[in-house]
Parts: C-alpha cells; structure tokens; sequence
C-alpha cells in the first residue's frame, strides 16, 4: 500500500524536475539581488529517530534536513510588488501574506519567496516547541503539516523535526502537541535532543562570542543538506524581549552535555543573553524560515501573552530580515517598552547579527513582496516602522 509520503515523493518526482536550484542556492550564503528598496526561556528537552554518521562542524558528532518565488505590491513607503518572473529568494527578501489561514498562508508563503526543488535532499525542520501551550506559544499542528508536505512536494528525500523544550520535558511536549501522530502519518523522522547521547552533540567555540565555554548543537542539524526553520511572532518576558527567528534557534543549544554545564542557565542569567541568542545563529543558518504570525504575543510570551490576531504569514532566507519585519509588526500593534524602544537595528539581537554578518545590515536592504492588495497595504504600514 503506497504511503502519503511515497505518494508525495512520486509526485514531486513527477513535477519537480523542471525547476532544480533555488533551494541549493539558499542552502549557502545568498547573494542580494533584484529591486531592493529603501527600505525562550528556562528548562528543555526532545524524541530520537535515526542519526546520522558524523560530518562538518567544530566537535563532537552525528546528523538529518531540507527548504519557490516571487509577486505584486502598490505605492509608498518602498514595498516592492512580487511579479510572476521575480527571482529567486534574495538576501533581504520578505514574502507577506496577509491571511487568517496558517496552512494556505505557509504555502503562498513560500511559493511568493521562490523556495525551490530540493530533489532527494536531507531537511532538519526546526519547530518552535518550548513548550505545550498552543500557538503562537508553540508551532501549530496546521503550520508543520503544511511545512512538511509542501518540503516533500518540492523533492526532499527525508525530513527530521526536532527541538528542546525550555518549558517541560521535551518528549512531553511533543507528544502534547501531537507531533509523534503527525510523524507516523506524514513520514518524517523525529528527535527529542535532551536524549541525544554525548558524542551526538557539536561542540562550536568561537572565540570573540560571549559564551564562557562555546555551546553545542546537534550534529544531525548540522550534517543536513537544509536547515529549515519555522517560528512564531511574540514577545519574550525572559530577558530575549522578542522570540522571532534568531531567538527560536536557542532550541537547538543543549541544555547539558554529559551532566557537565548548564548552558541555559547560563545564558538566561549573562547580561549579554540578546547578544548570545544572535551568537547562536553562526552555527548553521536556515535556507528558509516561516513565521506564523496569523497570532501573536505582544506582551509577555513565550507560552502566554496579550494576544492580537495579526493575520500574517511571512518567509525569507534572511534571518536579520524576518526578524526586523517582526518586531515592526509588533510595533505596530503595541507591544513592549524594550521592543519600542530605539531603532529597530538597534534591537541587541538585531545589532549583533549585524555585526555578525547573518543577513542584511539595515532597513535599506529589505524588500517586502506581496501578492495581493491587502498584503501590500499591511506592508505600507510596516515599512516606516522598520528605519
């Protein structure tokens, strides 16, 4: 009996063939390009499926992971309209979607910033599961059966998911959260790395970061051919100030190696803790990264919070990018005095991944494209809060 995920692999053997790259080119360092226009908190946990032979990094080892284009927009303040023949996904670029439907928006999402076939490639699709609160406390159900499926239909050959809980026991929370059911009937592998053993960990040190002994990540992270990510839009009472893209990849730092140090006390209770989350991102960049924000926290978060319905999906392969979009849209709905106050590239989170070179260095360099009219006038009201 042919599985959904045979079927979806038989269809995308089908029909993928024709448009072969973008994702490998978002895979590596992308380039700028097109009109650019002027423009989680304590304790953690995770379920283990297979690993792979150790590759790549700075240390210890094992590994699995995997990530379309462009349209249309109206006038003032410099939102580009994404046309049929935009290339594809550019440093800086942010496809919105304006929309109260998560799954729909996941794949105009993508399809607008020309997330491209990745025909037989490895995806390590990271979720935001901090905890068992629903969205945008954690990743919907909806937002993962769409990521995946449409991941699948674009050609990858495996997908793993996993996360460490800061909020509950990992394998806990994804089971709460249904993620396991989800595995079985979609085909994806997935990790609980609080039970990953030693040697299945990465140890990255670099020397000018503000970590006192560097911090380890999953190798399965790093040997697969993409790393996807998918975050939520939301405040963060913990000392981060917002949880957007950069914050949510503290899911992939182990709490402990061994029983030794505490990495997340540690960076909960440093005074440089916005700086060390952006520190984090040098490890392994996403090729593609989808921010639910049809809901989010404008006060307090992670797990709960003032809640607005901000009816908004947004992608990019720029890290910088999306979280600036992010922190304008809860600007624009009235959220914290640490998120209000200053420039957006002033944000310590924003600022160090600048100094890092992990995406574009300022409100200049990001291009908004949207597909529809109500998209470009909610791109309207963000642009000015971005300078």
């Amino acid at each position: 009996m042919m599985t959904r995920r045979t079927f979806l692999r038989a269809i995308a053997a089908a029909s993928g063939v024709a448009a072969l790259s973008a994702l490998a080119q978002a895979c590596a360092p992308i380039a700028p390009t097109a009109t650019t226009m002027p423009a989680e908190v304590p304790p953690d946990t995770a379920t283990p499926r297979p690993t792979e032979p150790p590759a790549t990094a700075t240390s210890i080892p094992t590994a699995t992971e995997r990530p379309a284009e462009p349209a249309t927009v109206a006038p003032a303040p410099t939102v580009v309209p994404a046309t049929a023949t935009l290339p594809p996904p550019a440093k800086g670029r942010v496809a919105l979607i304006k929309t109260t439907d998560r799954a729909e928006g996941v794949l105009r999402a993508m399809t607008l910033l020309g997330v491209g076939p990745m025909p037989g490639g490895s995806v390590f699709l990271k979720p935001n599961y901090n905890s068992a609160d629903p969205a945008p406390g954690s990743t919907h159900p909806d937002v993962l059966r769409a990521m995946v499926e449409q991941l699948y239909n674009l050609g990858a050959g495996s997908i793993t998911v996993g996360d460490r809980s800061g909020m509950g026991d990992t394998r806990t929370v994804m089971q709460q959260l249904g993620v396991f059911r989800q595995a079985e009937e979609l085909g994806f592998e997935t990790i609980v790395f609080d039970e990953l053993p030693p040697e299945a960990w990465a140890h990255i040190d670099e020397p000018d970061d503000h970590w006192a002994q560097g911090f380890y990540v999953p190798q399965v992270a790093l040997d697969a051919e993409s790393l996807v990510q998918t975050c939520n839009l939301k405040t963060h009472r913990f000392g981060g100030h917002f949880t957007l893209a950069l914050k949510n990849t503290v899911g992939l730092v182990a709490r402990r190696v061994g029983g030794g140090h505490d990495f997340m006390t540690e960076l909960h209770s440093s005074p440089h803790q916005r700086t060390m989350i952006a520190e984090i991102n040098r490890a392994r960049q996403p090729a593609v990264i989808v921010m639910d924000g049809v809901q989010a926290f404008t006060h307090g978060g992670p797990d709960r919070g003032t809640m607005v319905d901000a009816g908004v999906v947004l992608a990019a392969t720029d890290l910088i990018a999306i979280d600036a979009v992010g922190v304008a849209i809860l600007r624009l709905f009235g959220t914290t005095p640490e998120v209000s106050q200053g420039a957006v590239f002033e944000q310590a989170q924003i600022a160090r991944a600048v100094e890092l070179g992990l995406g574009v260095a300022g409100p200049s360099e990001i291009e908004l494209v949207t597909e529809d009219d109500a998209g470009a006038a909610f791109a309207g009201e963000i642009r000015p809060l971005l300078a």
